[in-house]
């Protein structure tokens, strides 16, 4: 079971570029190594960037 907040903040920082605190580098998916998470992710930054 994810956290869907966690979810929220990961996709924005994604999607806005902004920075993964561990690394304090551009934040990508490639970041999210936890499968159930990459894949809320993922659905997530889908979710809110179709039609744009």
């Amino acid at each position: 079971m994810v956290n869907q907040i966690v979810v929220r903040i990961a996709g924005e920082r994604i999607m806005n570029g902004g920075l993964n605190p561990k690394t304090n580098a551009v934040y990508v998916l490639d970041d999210v190594t936890n499968e159930e998470y990459r894949v809320a992710v993922e659905d997530y930054i889908l979710a809110n960037t179709e039609g744009v």
